[in-house]
């Protein structure tokens, strides 16, 4: 336990790859080809009673972002509408107020995932996955059904009678406690009971606000609950040995994503990241690196290493949810941690919209997108109930394993 006593008081360890941990067993169901679809429900509620509004004026002023209108006239017209349960064809009807809209969105075939996960640790408060890149966490988009969630909803969590009549705040499965992006692989902590749920939550919490506190490196190892290391190939060869990234992360503009993409911002919230070099590949013009991260922000790696200049490796080609394209770097982000935009993209203004009547799929990379190298490899955390210090690696690809003595040794 030397690194997790490393960890705790500001050291920069690095987990000895010599003998990688072996997974404790494996799970998983097959995805079925289609998923179950959506269902969307709205009670409709007007402020001025004089107005008279229309099925397809309340979705394409309240849903603009999800179709434009010939899409959002296609699935009235196809009976993916209800209107107090009856369905209602005609784009032009007049609903009442205290309506109750549904919207019925069909099954589709989600895009490919993999959907065996390994389990490294386990007890009867939490158990830690290694999740393959390309699996989603939890749902969104494209992906309703092939995510981690739903295994862990698939799966029989059995426990003796004795420990389930004890533990009165077991949950039915257990839940994801953070998150990984899409493509990056790695560990992921999920939370058996409510209790370890909350608990552990509150400590990648306390990482956040950390991060708005603490703005030099001598405050960066103070003692915490939880230490995260990830380990990432980038670009170009580091100068330093070491860099603290403290670039705040906030919503910008992005065309195809209608929330918006998170990127470097001046304006947005605090995040805090530990930049360790580990080797320099100069024949690849490439660094590999341990990233310590202070607050778990979205894309946070991904955005401070380009902010600083070195954005990720990317893979040969890159299979975004629409198509396969080349990328010698991170496909989304660019040098200074901004979005890479070859040129705008319209939101369907020529009336044109896909087979579900949504929006044509973004040609520009998303956020959803793989194509890096990217792998939460290693954390050391305060059990939620025992106290005790608990460390976790999950094995590393091996394009991201060191080939000699690292750096930070």
């Amino acid at each position: 336990m030397a690194s997790a006593a490393a960890a705790a008081v500001g050291e920069t360890p690095v987990v000895d790859e010599a003998a990688p941990p072996r997974a404790l067993y494996s799970f998983g169901t097959p995805w079925p080809e289609f998923n179950a679809g959506l269902s969307y429900t709205d009670t409709f509620r007007c402020a001025d009673a004089d107005i008279t509004t229309t099925l397809i004026g309340f979705y394409s002023v309240n849903y603009k972002s999800s179709a434009p209108v010939p899409g959002w006239i296609q699935r009235i017209r196809n009976g993916q509408i209800t209107v107090d349960g009856e369905v209602v064809t005609d784009p032009e009807t007049t609903i009442r107020v205290g309506s109750k809209l549904v919207y019925h969105r069909r099954p589709w075939q989600e895009p490919f995932a993999p959907h065996l996960l390994e389990v490294l640790y386990e007890d009867d408060d939490m158990v830690a996955l290694n999740k393959p890149s390309g699996l989603q966490v939890l749902p969104k988009g494209l992906f309703q059904q092939r995510t981690v969630l739903a295994q862990l909803q698939l799966k029989d969590w059995k426990m003796a009678s004795s420990c389930r009549s004890k533990r009165k705040d077991m949950q039915s499965h257990p839940v994801p406690v953070h998150r990984l992006g899409r493509g990056t692989s790695g560990l992921l902590l999920c939370a058996k009971t409510k209790i370890a749920k909350v608990r552990l939550a509150s400590y990648f919490a306390e990482g956040a606000i950390d991060a708005g506190n603490k703005r030099d490196e001598t405050e960066f190892g103070k003692e915490r609950k939880i230490s995260k290391f990830y380990r990432a190939l980038a670009t170009g060869i580091l100068d330093d040995d070491e860099v603290v990234v403290t670039q705040p992360i906030g919503l910008v503009h992005y065309p195809g994503v209608a929330e918006g993409l998170y990127a470097a911002c001046s304006s947005g919230k605090p995040a805090m990241s530990k930049v360790c070099v580990l080797e320099r590949l100069a024949h690849q013009n490439q660094t590999l690196v341990q990233v310590e991260i202070h607050s778990g922000r979205p894309h946070q790696i991904r955005i401070h290493l380009a902010y600083i200049g070195h954005p990720l490796v990317g893979k040969s080609s890159a299979q975004s949810t629409t198509k396969l394209y080349l990328c010698l770097n991170d496909p989304l982000y660019g040098i200074g941690g901004h979005p890479k935009l070859d040129e705008p993209e319209s939101l369907g203004t020529d009336g044109s919209f896909a087979y579900d009547g949504g929006y044509e799929r973004p040609v520009q990379p998303v956020p959803g997108d793989c194509g890096y190298h990217l792998h939460a490899h290693w954390l050391v955390l305060c059990h939620p109930t025992t106290n005790k210090m608990v460390k976790i690696t999950a094995p590393l690809p091996e394009i991201l394993q060191t080939r000699g003595t690292p750096f930070c040794s």
